[in-house]
């Protein structure tokens, strides 16, 4: 795990989003969102719905530490305009704004998920901030593992702080 910029506070804009929901464990399961997104890709793909601009993200809801397994909530979503029309499995949803603290990573691989989302709480909490549990905290995705080098995941985890 390598720390590409230390954690800042800033303010995300709210987003619009088309997203696959999921109840279950997926604690280090990269399988979970394998099937995800290719039920994302597949619909927006034919669609032409990905561009330069589009971001991938995780939108997660609740606490692994206290959240049971079974109960835990993630949505698997990409940015898209205000005019697309869903279907199916495909949701929209508006991704909540607000002060963040955004903190740049990169990962070996999935095992390095949950470390690092630790990170940033241990870091919030030293800072003394609260983190706001009444929005979706995100991991933001700015490549794909499978054309970095070494198989890398480069990405933005953002927690919501009050």
């Amino acid at each position: 795990m390598e720390i590409i910029k230390e954690p800042v506070i800033t303010e995300l804009d709210e987003r619009n989003v088309a997203c696959v929901s999921f109840v279950g464990n997926y604690v280090g399961d990269a399988s979970v969102f394998e099937e995800l997104f290719g039920k994302l890709f597949s619909w927006a793909g034919p669609k032409q719905l990905m561009g330069p601009d589009t971001l991938l993200m995780s939108a997660y809801y609740d606490d692994p530490a206290v959240t049971p397994p079974e109960e835990l909530k993630v949505d698997v979503c990409m940015t898209i305009e205000d005019d697309v029309e869903v279907e199916g499995e495909i949701k929209k949803k508006k991704l909540p704004g607000g002060k963040y603290v955004v903190m740049r990573v990169e990962l070996a691989g999935a095992e390095e998920y949950g470390p690092v989302w630790e990170k940033i709480v241990g870091w919030v909490m030293q800072k003394n901030f609260e983190i706001d549990i009444s929005r979706a905290s995100y991991e933001i995705y700015l490549n794909s593992p499978e054309e970095h080098p070494q198989g890398h995941h480069i990405l933005d985890i953002c927690m919501a702080v009050k």
